[in-house]
């Protein structure tokens, strides 16, 4: 099911056209309204007529998340305050936010993007939307409600947090889908386990979980724990939001809006594009955003992409899962290690709780990695004997994964912290020297 038939799955040619005559378009108005730019493309002796086509997208200077820090609050928008209508900025960051603004029509795209992703998962306007992700300067919860109400449905602006109201407006609602970071959505489902809410009280079919990497057998767990199907949603804030790309029935990549957000996949240390189905960093060159548009955004997340028609009919571009990002890449001992890797063992172990913690320190001038693992409870056992096999057992496969020993520490159940935002799964103590 499409909600844009005509756009998703346009035929190649005509896309490019389209995202040559927008990028052109982009370039004309960065050039002209934001000094930071202007600058930029003077010094590479570019200037707008140079852009012949979307291969010449190469010739663009990058923006980097430091650029809009830089740039703080507005003087990357290419729009007159007058004409910006929201503002959003980004959670989590030390410092100065980076903010984005958004013209009456940036809104309307973004709706329209979150509706194709919506359809995508089956929602139609007779379903009831739980938006669980956080409102307010985050652009998750905004940014999914608005496209419920595009297709029609009804919306939940229920936000992130506060558990047992969460659960009891869903069955009392009769919420039919949920949006949340994949964490939450697990964490919910431990909360119904433990209130003994038969699922036949629930009416949930589907849900949307992004706004931190995930796994397969993530996916599995959430599916079983909460009874639905699940699909992820990618998007970050300086390029719209969610709604960034999405996944079909199909589940093989999720579909990029490219009529919109022009992805590419680049070495990280070169800089240079990968060939293709290569793994690198995507970077996105928003080509119809009015209030900030990015010429060739690093977002720092790794993956490939698939340019091979879906056997859904779209022909869109597709992103494969997030496997980490290049900034947020552990290296330990001269190996480099991503959190995601550390839970696909996890995942993949009957033995334990999908919640971890990696602590990184530096003792002696040698780096420790120590990974604190929540054993399920059935298997958590005062007998030191069966503790130390358990422990051997995640330790050798760990090993096996990354490259290099860790220190795994064997945790009661329900123990770990839990996160109702993005679960923080890594502390790394060797930046505070």
């Amino acid at each position: 099911m499409m909600w844009n038939e005509t756009m998703e799955s346009m035929p190649l040619e005509e896309l490019r056209k389209i995202q040559r005559i927008r990028l052109q378009k982009t370039v004309e108005k960065v050039y002209l309204n934001t000094p930071f730019y202007r600058k930029k493309l003077q010094e590479m002796g570019l200037e707008p007529g140079d852009i012949q086509s979307i291969d010449d997208i190469v010739k663009l200077p990058f923006t980097t998340k430091q650029d809009l820090r830089d740039n703080y609050p507005f003087d990357l928008f290419a729009s007159p305050m007058s004409e910006i209508v929201r503002l959003h900025a980004s959670s989590g960051t030390t410092g100065r936010p980076t903010v984005v603004g958004y013209s009456r029509k940036d809104l309307s795209i973004w709706s329209e993007a979150a509706a194709r992703c919506i359809t995508a998962y089956g929602g139609t306007k007779d379903d009831i939307f739980q938006v669980s992700y956080g409102y307010g300067l985050f652009t998750g919860g905004l940014g999914v409600h608005g496209g419920v109400e595009k297709i029609g449905g009804t919306v939940i602006p229920m936000s992130s947090g506060n558990t047992d109201k969460q659960i009891m407006l869903m069955r009392d609602f009769g919420a039919t889908a949920i949006a949340c970071t994949p964490s939450y959505a697990l964490f919910l489902g431990e909360a119904i386990r433990d209130m003994n809410i038969p699922r036949e009280q629930l009416r949930l079919r589907f849900g949307a979980f992004g706004a931190e990497p995930w796994t397969e057998s993530m996916r599995k767990e959430i599916e079983d724990k909460l009874g639905i199907k699940a699909y992820d949603i990618y998007g970050l804030s300086e390029i719209i939001g969610p709604g960034v790309s999405y996944e079909c029935e199909c589940q093989n990549g999720s579909h990029i809006n490219e009529d919109h957000f022009f992805p590419e996949i680049l070495n990280p240390e070169t800089l240079k594009p990968v060939k293709p189905g290569e793994q690198g960093e995507l970077v996105f060159t928003t080509i119809t955003k009015e209030g900030m548009p990015l010429l060739r955004y690093r977002t720092k997340d790794l993956c490939s992409l698939i340019y091979e028609k879906c056997d859904c009919g779209r022909t869109f571009t597709r992103m494969t899962r997030i496997t980490g990002r290049s900034d947020d890449m552990l290296i330990i001992r001269g190996v480099n290690v991503f959190p995601s890797q550390v839970e696909s063992v996890i995942l993949e172990m009957a033995e334990f709780e999908p919640h971890y913690l990696l602590i990184v320190d530096r003792m002696n001038n040698l780096d420790t990695l120590q990974i604190q693992v929540e054993t399920r409870p059935e298997y958590f056992s005062d007998e030191i004997n069966k503790m130390l096999i358990l422990k051997k057992k995640i330790s050798h496969r760990l090993q096996s994964v990354l490259g290099i020993s860790a220190d795994v520490k064997l945790m009661e159940p329900r123990s770990l912290e839990r996160s109702t935002g993005k679960a923080k799964r890594v502390i790394d103590n060797r930046k505070l020297d």
